[in-house]
Formats: C-alpha cells, structure tokens, sequence
C-alpha cells in the first residue's frame, strides 16, 4: 500500500491540503445545521473521519474524487456557512445554541387561577350586556385566523379583557385569542358559520360557529343585546347561565362532553 507522501509529489500535497479544508468546512456544516452537536465534539469526530477518508482516497490513488468534493466543500461551507464559520473560529468549543419558535415551551401557570379570571371577565361582560368573543387555542393553530387580528401577546388578566371588549374602542369588534395564559391576539374576524339554526344570533354567534368548524378550540360568546353566555365547541352552540360558566369552561378546556 502506498500513501500519497511516497507517490505524489509536493505540488500535489498543497492540492490535498485544500481538498481537506474543504472537506472539513463541508461536513462541519452538515454537523452543526442537521445534528445540532457541540462545536468542539464535531471538530474532533471530523478530523477523525477525514483522517480515515484521506487514507483511502491516497491508497485507492482517489485523487479526482477528493478534488471533487473539495469544490462542493469549499463553495457550500464557506458561501453558505461563513457567519457559522466565524463564530466558530472565535470560540471553536461553544455550545450550539438552538432556537425553535414553533415549539416554545409553554410558562407553567395555575390553569384554576386563569379558569377563575376568565369567569370574572365574562360574568362581568355579560352583566353589563357588553358583547365579546374569546377563542383558547387547543391543539389545532390558529396562526392563520389571527393574522388578520391585532397582536396583543399580553398575560391574561379580567381588567385587559374587559377594557377591550369596552364599547368605542379600536378592538372591541372581532374576537380575543388566548392560547396558555396570553392574550395573543385581539381584533380577530373568523370566517362565519353557514350552517342554518333556529333562534337570533348576531355576527359574533356566527363567527364562534364557524372557528369551532375548523378547529378544536373552545369559543365564548357573550351576547350585547341579552347579555345570554354561549360556547361554541365542536360546530355547536351551548348556552349556560352564569353560575354553571365555570364548571362548563372547565368541562370544555379538559376535553369533557357536556352532552
């Protein structure tokens, strides 16, 4: 077997030299945007394997192979991957922070303290006949419905919702969207329901109809003319009374048929 510091000559060496670097700033990159690794343990594990892969190559005489991979290597790591590369190069053995904004962990808060807000909110509203409509996110996103909406992103709280609902203000119409313990939206249209059903319903009925259609959520309706409370789950239109709210809320939230 030989190597290539016994059959190529040293113009060659400078040629390998780069097919290396290249090879390296190409795998690195694969390394850091698909495994996630630590930068000093990718560093390692590829100089390992490119110690393996020169070997053979220079005992297989596989140099137009390694050269080829050295332009793929050099034109995607360094292009592609130069911010990468100088972070690196200032602190080679810092830990790759990963960032996934779609799958944030929720803050851990006391879902009966936030039940209990909730109530406040809506028996307030209801006794002074002030329409509104909230929609908690379950499962199903609502990233879609609320991009039409005014982004909020507060923490729950009756006083913020009440003085939203408020007659005259700019987001009083449409509906709130809470998902946890956040108002994120306020100011939200939901296509309406077009399904027929007996009794008077206004445009806020219809909405909270037509979002339950399409989404798991759980919807609260307080009627401006009556002040009547109303749920819409599931395509379905549930009216309760005001000391059968928590308990119906609760019900709903946790996944339980009031059927």
């Amino acid at each position: 077997m030989q190597y290539i510091w016994n059959v190529w000559p040293l113009g060659n060496w400078l040629i390998s030299l780069i097919a290396l670097v290249g090879l390296f700033g190409f795998l690195y990159f694969m390394f850091i945007k698909i495994v996630r690794r630590t930068a000093g343990y990718v560093f390692i594990s590829i100089a390992f394997v490119l110690l393996l892969i020169t070997f053979l190559f220079n005992s297989l005489h596989g140099f137009i192979i390694s050269s080829c991979i050295t332009v793929v290597g050099v034109t995607i790591s360094f292009f592609s991957n130069l911010g990468d590369l100088r972070s690196f190069l200032s602190n080679p053995f810092r830990k790759t922070q990963v960032k996934n904004n779609k799958f944030e962990v929720e803050k851990i808060y006391n879902r009966e303290t936030l039940y209990k807000t909730i109530e406040t909110a809506v028996i307030s509203l209801s006794k002074s006949r002030i329409g509104a409509i909230m929609t908690f996110e379950k499962n199903t996103s609502l990233a879609d419905s609320i991009k039409n909406g005014v982004q909020i992103k507060a923490p729950v709280s009756a006083e913020l919702l009440m003085t939203i609902f408020y007659p005259g203000t700019r987001l009083h119409d449409g509906a709130v969207v809470i998902h946890g313990n956040e108002i994120v939206a306020a100011s939200v249209f939901y296509t309406p329901t077009t399904k027929p059903f007996a009794g008077k319903y206004g445009s806020r009925h219809r909405a909270a109809l037509g979002i339950s259609e399409i989404s798991d959520s759980v919807t609260v309706v307080v009627s401006e003319e009556t002040g009547r409370i109303s749920f819409a789950v599931d395509g379905q239109l549930d009216s309760v009374d005001q000391e059968s709210f928590l308990r119906v809320f609760e019900n709903y939230m946790d996944g339980v048929s009031e059927e």
